[in-house]
């Protein structure tokens, strides 16, 4: 049964086309108001979320489906301590397709192995979050004409953003794209990530702490939050949380056609004054997020037989 659990299950073709088909439901989306006419999608979600679950439950209906689910694992039985490959199983006989946030790395490919339905894993913990990333393949795409050729900075939690983790793993496999990792010490670029595919792909990058040294290289500037809820340490997050706040001031030496990205929720790390510069992007992702999942939703129900 095929599933979506990280970036790299899919490739760059199957990407494209998930493009291709978004872009096609954002020019025409009347003629995909009844695809998934009877169709279920079941989103559990045992870590909160508002644009994730939201967008796949607004995938689902303007599809012509219907969402049923959990918003918190409290009203699941994970609270009795039913594990997730029965809750799967279970989940396999009322829905059609899964949408899973897990709060621990690896759940939903557990998910995945159990159920006998298509899953999507839509946040493990700090490791992967594969449908924002392809939110943001589309946004790239419909910003910049194309995913190549181009100098992309990421600024802010590096160490635990899992977004930053699957958009780097995605972008390693297309043409001309240079990398400028923006952080303070403590929340750097994982190792791993860095020696396995960054340097594995020969993608050039640059480290830093200083944000407004590298601004005028760069042609996208993808801004994280500081996790509070990855910290062990209270005092570690206070003292880090606002290293980098993204001001009209910041932006003074940035290209004309910067596309400034966040995966959301912002915090206070883009001020508020930028949300009308004509460069900023993070809503534009939001809306982005719902057409791609519905293109998602439609490929792996189509695969599973489904549709």
């Amino acid at each position: 049964m095929r599933s979506l659990i990280d970036i790299l299950d899919f490739s760059v073709e199957e990407i494209n086309e998930l493009i291709d088909t978004a872009n096609d439901i954002i020019a025409h989306p009347d003629a995909y108001a009844d695809c998934c006419k009877r169709k279920k999608i079941a989103t559990l979600f045992f870590e909160p979320s508002t644009r994730t679950r939201l967008s796949f439950e607004a995938a689902m209906l303007e599809l012509g489906g219907s969402v049923l689910g959990f918003s918190e694992a409290q009203s699941s039985s994970a609270a009795k301590g039913e594990s997730i490959s029965d809750t799967a199983k279970t989940i396999s006989c009322y829905a059609d397709i899964i949408a899973m946030r897990h709060p621990k790395e690896g759940a939903p490919l557990v998910a995945a192995r159990a159920a006998s339905i298509p899953v999507i894993n839509a946040g493990d913990g700090g490791h992967n979050h594969p449908t924002q990333t392809l939110a943001d393949l589309l946004t790239i795409s419909r910003e910049k004409g194309e995913i190549k050729n181009f100098t992309i900075g990421f600024c802010g939690d590096l160490k635990f953003g899992r977004t930053v983790h699957s958009l780097i793993s995605a972008l390693s496999r297309y043409e001309g794209i240079r990398v400028v990792l923006i952080s303070p010490e403590e929340l750097k670029l994982p190792g791993y990530i860095k020696t396995d595919v960054l340097e594995k792909k020969g993608i050039p990058y640059t480290q830093t702490t200083d944000l407004e040294a590298v601004m005028p290289e760069l042609d996208v500037l993808y801004m994280t939050r500081v996790q509070r809820e990855r910290f062990f340490n209270e005092e570690d997050y206070l003292r880090l949380k606002d290293s980098y706040i993204l001001t009209p001031q910041k932006l003074l030496g940035a290209k004309r056609d910067l596309s400034i990205m966040h995966p959301l929720p912002r915090v206070n790390e883009i001020s508020v004054a930028i949300d009308e510069d004509p460069r900023a992007c993070y809503f534009k992702q939001v809306l982005n997020g719902k057409y791609i999942r519905m293109a998602l939703i439609l490929k792996l129900l189509k695969e599973a037989g489904r549709l």
